[in-house]
């Protein structure tokens, strides 16, 4: 779905239909404080551009700036098939794309 600042996010949520007043990230849950504005700079639309790898796991808090000013959406991910975590998730952990490459490899 179209998050406030027009980047496409599978976690965003919003309905505003039939009475309904309601505007959510999926990824961050309920309880996490989050507020709209808090799409403007957050890093998972541009992740979900460069890597759509079905085994890399995101997980997202909300962190407060220097002094308290500001707030920001922070990453853990974590790829299920190496089991490894701290990689740039614009790329990837570098084994599932081996996997993907061979499946695609020409015969021959």
């Amino acid at each position: 779905m179209r998050t406030p600042y027009g980047k496409e996010c599978e976690y965003y949520y919003q309905d505003f239909g039939r009475g309904h007043s309601v505007q959510e990230c999926r990824l961050l849950g309920a309880r996490s404080g989050w507020k709209p504005d808090l799409c403007k700079d957050c890093p998972v639309p541009g992740i979900q551009l460069a890597n759509s790898c079905p085994e890399m796991v995101l997980r997202g808090k909300i962190r407060q700036g220097l002094l308290g000013l500001g707030r920001r959406v922070t990453l853990e991910v974590y790829c299920r098939r190496s089991n490894r975590s701290g990689f740039d998730p614009h790329i990837g952990c570098g084994e599932c794309h081996k996997v993907i490459r061979e499946i695609r490899k020409p015969s021959g």
